[in-house]
């Protein structure tokens, strides 16, 4: 298996922007994987974990310098509706990390080749283990404590993997991410966080600036930000980000693409694009990369832009 980076994420970001992949889920797809069921590409680290490592490979050979789990919707509830222990849920756990170091072998890392890719443990939120799109709506009636206790221990797993970081990604709402900034303490693994927004507001309604803040001061937080998100929003929220935390800015849009739910299909044209990139670096931005519907094509040309 290839190595563990040598130099801690944080420190790379101080000497300059790095890649991250694109979306686990359209590589997996375009492999031929099926992602129907309710656990979505976490389904893969059960029955199919040699896609999961090709789709990160893909990555890799694409330019990407950071990859991320297939973690984020695997939950131990989630798995054990599958019939799934809870034992071997964080075995599953586990494994998505040392899948993700995997993918570097043969891809870089050896005989002079790239250093290997920083690894990103996915920490997805609560409603995507409901697998009902509330994790676009946030609010899901639970207590910030009743939170705090659903992410703990799917987050010590997978900080006992030893990921570089763990994303908190896709945050609907600021009593979540509150949750999970309480969920990580003690973890001993760096995080960022990362919501997922609408205009200059998280997808629950509150204003961006009160989000960022949570994390103003929290020196366990190495960058914040946005993804999952159309890239139209990504550049206001991005300079909001800098200007609130002072610290590097996270940011991977979707393609622009819109998910239309009746007709189970994608509408509409792809903006995301290496052209946006000098705006969010002047803005902060240091994690650059896309989520849904952004795959290596779109991860190698933003790579592109950014050697420019």
């Amino acid at each position: 298996m290839t190595p563990a980076p040598t130099v801690p994420l944080a420190d790379a970001l101080a000497s300059g922007p790095l890649v991250l992949d694109g979306g686990l889920s359209n590589q997996l797809a375009a492999q031929g994987c099926d992602l129907s069921d309710a656990l979505w590409s976490a389904r893969l680290l059960a029955d199919g974990p040699e896609q999961i490592e090709r789709a990160h490979a893909a990555y890799v050979r694409a330019g990407a310098r950071v990859l991320i789990t297939a973690s984020y919707q695997a939950t131990f509830e989630g798995f054990a509706a599958r019939g799934i222990g809870r034992a071997k849920a964080a075995e599953l756990l586990r494994g998505s990390v040392r899948l993700a170091r995997g993918a570097g072998e043969g891809e870089g890392g050896e005989g002079g080749g790239p250093p290997p890719p920083w690894v990103a443990a996915s920490v997805g939120p609560y409603g995507a283990m409901l697998a009902d799109g509330s994790e676009y709506r946030g609010r899901y009636g639970l207590s910030v404590a009743e939170l705090e206790r659903f992410h703990r221990p799917r987050i010590e797993v997978l900080a006992e993997a030893a990921p570089d970081v763990l994303a908190l990604e896709t945050v609907p709402d600021v009593d979540e991410a509150e949750a999970l900034l309480r969920a990580v303490e003690g973890c001993g693994v760096p995080v960022w966080l990362s919501y997922s927004v609408a205009g200059e507001r998280t997808r629950a309604g509150q204003p961006l600036r009160e989000a960022f803040a949570l994390a103003a001061g929290d020196d366990r937080v190495i960058a914040v930000g946005v993804n999952c998100c159309d890239p139209d929003d990504a550049h206001r929220a991005v300079q909001l980000a800098a200007e609130v935390t002072r610290k590097p800015v996270v940011v991977y849009p979707n393609s622009g693409e819109r998910w239309d739910a009746r007709e189970r299909a994608w509408r509409g044209s792809a903006t995301f694009g290496p052209g946006r990139v000098a705006a969010w670096l002047e803005a902060g931005a240091r994690l650059i990369g896309g989520c849904c519907r952004v795959g290596p094509e779109g991860i190698a040309r933003l790579a592109r832009a950014l050697e420019s």
